[in-house]
């Protein structure tokens, strides 16, 4: 007889954050952290960064009950690293709703909307103008 595969029971969400795009499967566990195949502390080279990521868990008390899997996309670490904040905070909704108004008094809820500012023809950057000559 064939044993029978257990289905894996886990919440996925996503995130985004200026040009990042982060994809959180979220599972009750030990709390292993895996970003793209690494583990955190290898993936997210600034301490920052990896303080970040575990932001909401650490404010609901609930570190090494989760285990995380991110896939993540575009941009750079400092975007990265919110993306997978705003994927995990909706996670941890999903998983309970009534931990929303914690993470959303701290700010984790709402995606943050600010992205870079496009460069314009005629300037030398977004708002910076090429230098005026009188003569």
């Amino acid at each position: 007889m064939a044993a029978k595969a257990q289905k894996e029971q886990f919440i996925l969400s996503t995130g985004r954050r200026k040009t990042s795009a982060a994809r959180v499967f979220l599972k009750p566990g030990k709390g292993a952290v895996t970003i793209n195949g690494k583990k955190a502390e290898q993936y997210l080279t600034r301490l920052q960064s990896q303080m970040v990521i575990m932001q909401p868990l650490e404010l609901l008390g609930q570190t090494g009950k989760f285990d995380m899997k991110v896939t993540v996309t575009g941009g750079g670490e400092s975007g990265q690293a919110g993306a997978i904040r705003h994927a995990l905070t909706r996670a941890l909704v999903t998983f309970n709703p009534e931990w929303k108004l914690q993470l959303k008094k701290a700010g984790y809820v709402m995606r943050d909307p600010r992205m870079v500012e496009r460069k314009k023809y005629g300037q030398s950057g977004a708002r910076r103008r090429f230098q005026y000559s009188k003569r």
